[in-house]
């Protein structure tokens, strides 16, 4: 399910809804704001979030174990005193990363079936689930990590109160939704006005109480209105590039999962050699 989700059409929408959710939680952001290039180089931490992702869905295990030591690392040293509230935070906290692993994993999973993607009840708790394991990378205790839909809805209610639209959560909007170009390609290209597209879509898609943070009044007429109008976009977005897809082949699947189908068929071949079978005769 983790493969179905993060090579989805609409995964780079998910992503971005992850990063405008997570940023609600002022010490989470605080340390992104203070330890991080996000304000001067926004693509970089974007290709970096997107990359870790890529690995710890796609890659070997051991790649993954890797990476997650490296994040465990950095986390270490990330600490400091979120100058709004006057707290400390840590990286390291699991608090904080059980936060972000919920956002991401709830902006896959709720961004894919609202486009359309086929994921029933039974395969979202699967996709819950096996998220256990990207949360253990980076410290999240298992006992911790939700393992279900319900238990993943609950996980992010219990942070509600003391979530907020920061300075820095804003400006970090801004960045998403209009972030740096070079002249030529902000000028000579449409790159501009489809990211602003793609960022705004993401923004619409949180839900109503996160809107609100952000300062967009979810009105009782409204509201259902704008939620209609994100889903019939997203769900137009995917079957767009869902479309393109079986046109080229090429672009059916991200290079990542055609490299992970790869090993498979590589070890499912080594396997039946030391066997005397071949893959097709099981």
């Amino acid at each position: 399910m983790t493969w179905r989700l993060h090579s989805d059409p609409v995964a780079g929408v998910a992503g971005l809804r992850a990063l405008l959710l997570q940023a609600l939680h002022p010490l989470a952001m605080a340390g992104v704001d203070q330890h991080s290039r996000f304000r001067e180089d926004p693509w970089g931490r974007l290709t970096t979030t997107a990359g870790y992702v890529a690995t710890t869905t796609f890659g070997t295990s051991a790649q993954a174990r890797a990476l997650g030591a490296r994040v465990r690392a950095v986390h270490e040293v990330v600490h400091g005193t979120d100058p709004e509230t006057g707290l400390p935070y840590a990286a390291s906290d699991d608090r904080l990363l059980l936060w972000v692993h919920c956002c991401l994993v709830d902006s896959f999973l709720t961004t894919a079936r609202r486009a359309g993607a086929p994921v029933d009840d039974a395969q979202a708790d699967a996709y819950v689930r096996e998220q256990v394991r990207a949360a253990e990378l980076v410290g999240v205790p298992t006992d911790r990590a939700p393992a279900s839909r319900g238990e993943l809805a609950d996980a992010i209610d219990g942070y509600r109160p003391v979530l907020r639209s920061s300075p820095a959560a804003r400006d970090a909007v801004a960045r998403v939704l209009v972030p740096p170009l070079p002249p030529l390609v902000a000028l000579a290209t449409p790159v501009r006005p489809l990211w602003a597209s793609l960022g705004g879509l993401s923004l619409a898609l949180l839900p109503p109480w996160a809107r609100r943070l952000y300062a967009l009044p979810y009105l009782p007429v409204v509201g259902p209105a704008v939620d209609a109008a994100a889903t019939a976009a997203l769900r137009g977005l995917r079957g767009g590039v869902g479309g393109l897809q079986r046109l080229v082949p090429a672009l059916r699947e991200p290079p990542p999962l055609q490299d992970a189908r790869r090993r498979l068929r590589e070890a499912a071949r080594d396997a039946g050699e030391r066997t005397g079978q071949t893959p097709a005769d099981g």
